[in-house]
Parts: C-alpha cells; sequence; structure tokens
C-alpha cells in the first residue's frame, strides 16, 4: 500500500487538562513548554474551546482571549485548534446568528486556526451558521459526528451524517467519541464507511475511559482514518486520551509513519510529568479519573458528566444512590429521544436522571432545561419523543420543529449595551455573552489590576527621575 502517514492532534492544552483535572491548567503552566511543543510537526494543537472559557474566568482570574492570543505567539508554527459547540458556542444556549458570527470572527482574528464545530444532537440545522462563518473567515472547518450506540445510531446514519457535513462545507470530518464507546473493530468499520461517502479527512477522537482507545485506533488508522487526537503521556489514559508517544512509537517504520521525533516528545512528557506530579500532591486530579472504568460500555456517561453526578449526589448527601443514578440514565435518554451524552446534553439528562431518583418519583419535578430538550430547543432528537411524554413533560406546550435559533432576534447590539460598562476590549461582549453571571465578576477583577497598574505607571511617569 502507499505509505499514508498519520496526522496528530495534540490535546494536552485543552481536552486532557479538561478530562483530568476540570480545564484547571493555567497559562504560566503552559508557557514555559510551548517553544518545545512548536518544533514538533503536529497536524493542529487543540487549545482554547470547550471549557477552557469558562474555567479562565470562573476559576484562574485569566482573560481567555489574552490565553489565546499567547498562545498564538508561543506557537507560530503550530494550528491552532479550539472546540465549539455550533449555536451555543461555548455557554450552555443557543445564541442568534449574529452572536455566532462575531464569535466566530473574533477567535479568527486572535488566532485560530481550525474550528471544530459539533452538536449535541447532531442536528446539522445548528451547525450552518458557524460553519459558513468559520468557512468565511478561512478558517478549516472540522465537522464533527457525536458518537454515541442506541437503536437509531448506526453506520448509515452517521454516513449521512458526514456526507451533510461535507456539503455544509466541512473541511474533515471527527468522529467524536466523548465517553469512549468505540470498539476495535466498530472503529473500522465506521471509518470505512465514512470513507465511502467523503472524500476529506478522517480524524478520530476517542477518549480512554473504556481502555478501548488504542486499539480502537490502531484498527480506525488501517481502515483509512488521517488524524488522530492524543495527548502526551502524563496526562493520557483514564478520562483523557492516549498517549502521543505511545501512538508515534506503534507506527514508526510502518506506512502510518507520524514523522514525530520521540526524542522532542520526550522533552515535551518531561515537562509534563513534573506538572502532572503537583497535581496528584494537591489532589486536583483525582484517582477515579486516571482508571479505566468499563462500566461506560453499560451506562454511556462521559467523565465529566460523571463527576458532575457526583457531585449533585453528594450536595444531596445521597452518593449511596449513585448505581441507581447510573441505571436511570438509558431510560431517561429513551424517553428522551436518545440524545448523544455530551455537553450540555449529559449535563440535562444527568441531572434529570439525578432528580428521579432522589425524589423517588420519575419526572416529578422536571428542569428548565429538560423541558428545553423536549420543546425543541437544543435541536431534533435523534430518535421522536413520543407525544404522551412530550405532553407529560411540556403540559400543552406545543414542541418546536424549526431551527431554533431562528426564532431568536439578532442579540450581539443587546449584548453591547449590557456589558458596556465592562469593556475593555470588543472580545469582551463575547465573554460576557458566554457567561453574564460570572464575566461581570472576573470584569471587575481585571478592571481594577488593570486600573491600579496604568495609575502606578501614571505616578511614575509624573514624578522626576535620575538619569
Amino acid at each position: 500500500m502507499a505509505k499514508k502517514p498519520i496526522k496528530i492532534t495534540e490535546v494536552v492544552l485543552r481536552d486532557a487538562h479538561q478530562s483530568l483535572l476540570a480545564t484547571r491548567m493555567t497559562m504560566d503552566e503552559m508557557r514555559p513548554i510551548l517553544p518545545e511543543m512548536d518544533k514538533i510537526p503536529y497536524f493542529s494543537v487543540e487549545c482554547w474551546g470547550g471549557a477552557t472559557f469558562d474555567s479562565c474566568i470562573r476559576f484562574l482570574d485569566e482573560d481567555p482571549w489574552d490565553r489565546l492570543r499567547i498562545l498564538r505567539k508561543e506557537l507560530p508554527h503550530q494550528k491552532l485548534q479550539m472546540l465549539f459547540r455550533g449555536q451555543n458556542m461555548l455557554g450552555y444556549r443557543p445564541y442568534a446568528d449574529d452572536a455566532v458570527e462575531y464569535f466566530v470572527q473574533k477567535s479568527v482574528a486572535n488566532g485560530i486556526d481550525v474550528i471544530r464545530i459539533f452538536d449535541a444532537l447532531n442536528d446539522a440545522r445548528n451547525l450552518q451558521t458557524a460553519i459558513k462563518a468559520a468557512n468565511k473567515e478561512g478558517a478549516h472547518v472540522q465537522g464533527c459526528i457525536s458518537y454515541t450506540l442506541s437503536p437509531v445510531h448506526n453506520n448509515e446514519y452517521y454516513q449521512q451524517y458526514a456526507k451533510t457535513l461535507q456539503e455544509m462545507g466541512a473541511s474533515s470530518i471527527c468522529i467524536k467519541d466523548m465517553a469512549g464507546l468505540l470498539t476495535p473493530y466498530a472503529c473500522s468499520d465506521l471509518v470505512s464507511k465514512l470513507k465511502e461517502v467523503v472524500d476529506i479527512p478522517v480524524d478520530i477522537h476517542s477518549h480512554y475511559t473504556a481502555g478501548l482507545a488504542s486499539m480502537s485506533i490502531l484498527k480506525g488508522i488501517e481502515a483509512g482514518a488521517d488524524i488522530v487526537d492524543t495527548a502526551i503521556s502524563p496526562l493520557s489514559i483514564g478520562t483523557s486520551h492516549m498517549p502521543t508517544e505511545s501512538l508515534v512509537a506503534a507506527l514508526q517504520g510502518t506506512d502510518y509513519d507520524t514523522g514525530l521525533d520521540l526524542n522532542q516528545l520526550n522533552v515535551v512528557r518531561s515537562y509534563f510529568a513534573k506538572l502532572r506530579d503537583k497535581y496528584v500532591t494537591s489532589g486536583q486530579i483525582s484517582h477515579k479519573s486516571l482508571g479505566v472504568d468499563a462500566n461506560t460500555l453499560l451506562y454511556q456517561v462521559p467523565g465529566g458528566m460523571f463527576s458532575n453526578m457526583l457531585n449533585q449526589l453528594k450536595e444531596a448527601g445521597k452518593e449511596d444512590k449513585l448505581d441507581e443514578v447510573l441505571a436511570e440514565i438509558p431510560r431517561v435518554r429513551e424517553d428522551a429521544g436518545y440524545p448523544p451524552l455530551v455537553t450540555p446534553t449529559s449535563q440535562i439528562v444527568g441531572t434529570q436522571a439525578v432528580f428521579n431518583v432522589i425524589l423517588g418519583e420519575r419526572y416529578k419535578m422536571v428542569t428548565k432545561e429538560f423541558k428545553g430538550l423536549v420543546h425543541g430547543d437544543y435541536g431534533k432528537t435523534p430518535a421522536p419523543i413520543s407525544e404522551e411524554f412530550t405532553k407529560k413533560i411540556l403540559g400543552d406546550e406545543q414542541p418546536i420543529t424549526c431551527r431554533f435559533a431562528d426564532t431568536l432576534e439578532p442579540e450581539v447590539e443587546k449584548l453591547k449595551a449590557e456589558a458596556a460598562k465592562y469593556v475593555m476590549q470588543e472580545e469582551d461582549v463575547l465573554t460576557y455573552a458566554m457567561f453574564p453571571q460570572v464575566a461581570p465578576k472576573f470584569f471587575e477583577k481585571r478592571n481594577a489590576k488593570m486600573q491600579g497598574i496604568d495609575a502606578d505607571h501614571a505616578d511614575y511617569a509624573n514624578k522626576s527621575h535620575p538619569v
């Protein structure tokens, strides 16, 4: 066969630490190793989007836009990649089209090259604005299949969806296996089927949660995959990804040889090994997220959803109900039309399952978000929701069948007016749009700090200094 070097997307700066330590890696921790990472010919470095934005302003007192600009400066030879939730962007609600377009424009202007765009329900209508905007800005659009298992999800379903994504303007397709459900032969079969209907590169993104990722990725490569997501070894395995060095070593000397240098990767590994020790000592990395949990294959619960649910049960003093909640999740998912469990549907389904168990009666209390899911606010569910169940959840209110964003008025000008008193850069409007409750506190702290620095500078400039 002809040589087909596999390309690598390194996820240590985003998904690896999102999976293992709740997205708490700081810019100061990343910065020292960036010049060494820049020497490695990756396909891309995933470093922004997903939960990084939320974590920056909620926990780290960092401006996410500053983070992106620093990454752009320190990684001049890399394509920088972000994860984007379609019409939800990086927030947890659907936004109007003008806000989506504005966010994409600012992301590319600040340094993003590859935008991985997904929708939790695989509703292509929720990707159309983001894909169009990203193409307009000249970014590489990676259209995502949110991979899951259910009676309605099969290879024909995924083939049709991949074909649609290519027709909409995707430059590559990502199989986003967020819960680590891909088995080796299923992965091989799926990649083969996708290659029959699309002529753009196929990327495999598979978490290690169930212990299958390495085997599945190898079979996927043999079936024709072009790109693989990996994490440098100290922040790999568990709810993260397969180790970068292991894949590079496995493919050395074969037709799939990545061409990456294990010695240079070892420089990066050594740095993150020290960081990992620090996280383990401080308790930031939990032992649960480091191990393999084959339970995932039964309940399809991604790592982030699992820890979220555990916290909810702890707060309610009902940790002993975990097994009941895990058993309830597939039932709630079936009622709701088999949504894949990825942000935000994972949280919506998980929280509803927790309520159903804690209150001792199914749907005695229904969250606003679960009502929204049944109403159609998040898009069309993979399987239709029964009329009987819809009535139980919504009463006499009728669900919508149109794209939810078509019901929204343009909102950028309104957001600009609301955020005006905080804004020190145009991008602040988008930070406010994503997290209107958290952003003002972040802005106040940041702005006071900035003004304090400015005041010090002014004070210094007004004094006479010896030459």
